[in-house]
């Protein structure tokens, strides 16, 4: 009988049925945990993040910002975390904030992944044909035309028709009025994108449109009220820019132009549509664009929360908590009249829920608006039409220092790496 030598019977040992019995279930549960981990690895939640005092300070991008964001994108520079901009900046187009994401983030960022406090206006297909007038700063003509409007005049457009309006700087007071005011079309409806740059020309004749039925031409007899349709963007008092303490905002004319008509008529001005942080709508439609980059970058599973990282107590938290009130207090069968009108308004698929979160939890950085030290001294900046509040939709769910801590947070709580 031959004797085996050691290699002959490593040899056959590796042929025998028992080795590729054990060969098999050895690749079956190396392939099942690193299936399992590329499963785990795909995230159930997605993030919202504002921009101004969150991930910049004016045009200075915060030191802790593009470290964190690389921590967001794979190996090939993809997102590999569903993730949308929501800011309350209304004097730019979409695409232009993207690319300015982009190049202080040294990320990737694309036009679907940023909301301006104007977007949600795109689904007011009702006002598109509507001759509007604009206020604000920035290519505004350009935004309202990329949101559908079709007749817009602005602010100074209408100053030019009826220049006489303009009477409180003396240099470019004119005592001679315009023979073309007379051909001039109704304004039906206003449009508010943001800060304009001469607050005392847009106040005074916003006024004259809302009192005028639209049309300036002579003083009325009676004051036309309700006034045409007012849709608002940005209602932030304050922003957080280069300066030690916070600058005034859209909200602070919003402020003004509300409580010059009350003085002057006696009346509430009515705002048609508030858009923009604290809105529910922006949510909601920030909400459905965090959906769609989930699948643009192959996440096909539901998403159980969003994360809304933001600086301002007011818009941010107050707005994140807001739409998580929205989110638990709606189920497929039982949804409010106030839910089916935004969701009719953006015309929500009815199997979007099958796949929606169902929660959003906001975090709070202390880089912008808020900050420790100033906590004591600040009051109440809610808007408007949103008081009163209560006091728990302005409490965040985390503080953190920063929006890499905020980063941290998120993949600790979801177990993410």
């Amino acid at each position: 009988m031959a004797v085996l030598n050691s290699n002959t019977k490593f040899i056959l040992a590796l042929n025998s049925p028992k080795y590729f019995k054990w060969r098999f279930k050895r690749l079956y549960f190396v392939a099942h945990r690193y299936l399992s981990r590329q499963v785990a690895e795909k995230p159930s939640f997605g993030i919202l993040f504002d921009i101004d005092g969150v991930i910049v300070r004016g045009k200075k991008v915060l030191p802790s910002a593009p470290e964190a964001f690389w921590r967001l994108i794979d190996k090939e520079g993809k997102f590999r975390v569903p993730t949308v901009f929501v800011t309350n900046a209304g004097n730019g187009l979409r695409h232009e904030k993207a690319l300015q994401l982009s190049q202080w983030l040294g990320v990737s960022i694309k036009e679907d992944q940023v909301v301006m406090a104007h977007s949600p206006l795109r689904m007011f297909e009702q006002f598109h044909r509507k001759h509007v007038l604009i206020s604000g700063q920035g290519p505004i003509i350009d935004i309202a035309k990329n949101l559908g409007f079709s007749k817009v005049t602005t602010v100074d457009q209408l100053r030019n028709t009826f220049p006489v309006l303009d009477a409180v700087d003396h240099k470019r007071r004119m005592s001679v009025p315009c023979t073309f005011g007379q051909y001039f079309p109704p304004v039906e409806a206003v449009v508010l994108f943001g800060e304009p740059v001469r607050w005392e020309t847009s106040l005074q004749l916003l006024v004259d449109i809302l009192m005028t039925d639209g049309l300036p031409l002579k003083c009325p007899s009676n004051i036309s009220y309700p006034h045409i349709p007012v849709l608002a963007c940005n209602m932030d008092l304050q922003w957080m820019s280069e300066a030690c303490m916070p600058r005034f905002g859209h909200g602070a004319f919003l402020l003004c132009l509300e409580t010059l008509y009350k003085k002057i008529t006696g009346l509430n001005l009515i705002y048609t549509a508030l858009i923009g942080k604290p809105s529910e709508i922006t949510y909601h439609h920030a909400h459905r664009m965090v959906l769609a980059h989930a699948q643009d970058i192959g996440i096909f599973n539901s998403l159980k929360r969003l994360y809304a990282i933001g600086d301002n107590v007011y818009t941010d938290v107050f707005g994140a908590n807001l739409y998580n009130q929205y989110l638990s207090k709606r189920d497929g069968r039982r949804v409010t009249r106030q839910q089916q009108s935004i969701e009719d308004l953006l015309g929500a698929n009815p199997h979007y829920w099958d796949h929606a979160a169902e929660s959003c939890f906001s975090i709070l950085v202390e880089t912008g608006v808020y900050s420790p030290e100033r906590n004591e001294w600040l009051t109440d900046h809610s808007p408007r039409d949103f008081l009163p509040v209560e006091e728990k939709l302005r409490e965040p769910k985390y503080i953190v220092e920063n929006v890499s801590k905020a980063i941290d947070l998120v993949f600790r709580e979801e177990n993410f790496c």
